[in-house]
């Protein structure tokens, strides 16, 4: 079990310095979702499209919510890389929630998607952990208490490489 850690810890800083050089040539991402397709609108949700890759950063990484309003998110890995070695998913947290914390209890959950079962209170709603050209979506109500809400990438060492945001309820 330790020598799997430390072999994933490695990897992914091989990953992270690896990728920093892409990153910074990278075109900035987007700060906010996109007004939802017309379909989702008739629906009642809103749709946030966030695509996540091999260079380890969400295209969205704050969405704004009013209390209560519908959403979905989907979520696409347009990485080329295994799921085992670049898996992605999108955990949103509740507010006041230590995220680095939170991806730090995760490292261990791997059969589980990397949501510990153990932090289960602070998880609001999760896709599923996705390998390369894979799409998920989670469809939920925004808290009712205005205030930030975190979300990560809780595969190992995502987060701490800039693979995160904030969902805003205002």
């Amino acid at each position: 079990m330790k020598s799997s850690f430390l072999l994933t810890s490695l990897c992914s800083l091989v990953l992270i310095v690896g990728c920093s050089k892409k990153d910074a040539a990278a075109p900035a991402a987007p700060s906010s979702a996109a007004p939802a397709p017309a379909a989702a609108a008739a629906q009642g949700a809103r749709v946030i499209n966030i695509d996540a890759s091999d260079t380890m950063k969400f295209s969205v990484t704050r969405i704004e919510a009013t209390p209560g309003e519908s959403l979905k998110v989907a979520l696409h890995n347009k990485g080329t890389l295994p799921k085992e070695a670049m898996g992605h998913n999108w955990v949103l947290l509740k507010a006041g929630t230590d995220p680095l914390a939170f991806c730090m209890a995760a490292v261990a959950a791997k059969a589980t998607d990397y949501v510990p079962a153990a932090e289960a209170s602070k998880v609001i709603v999760h896709t599923k952990l996705l390998g390369p050209k894979q799409v998920d979506e989670v469809s939920f109500k925004a808290p009712t208490e205005p205030g930030e809400y975190p979300f990560v990438c809780s595969f190992p060492a995502h987060a701490m490489s800039g693979m995160k945001g904030v969902l805003v309820v205002k």
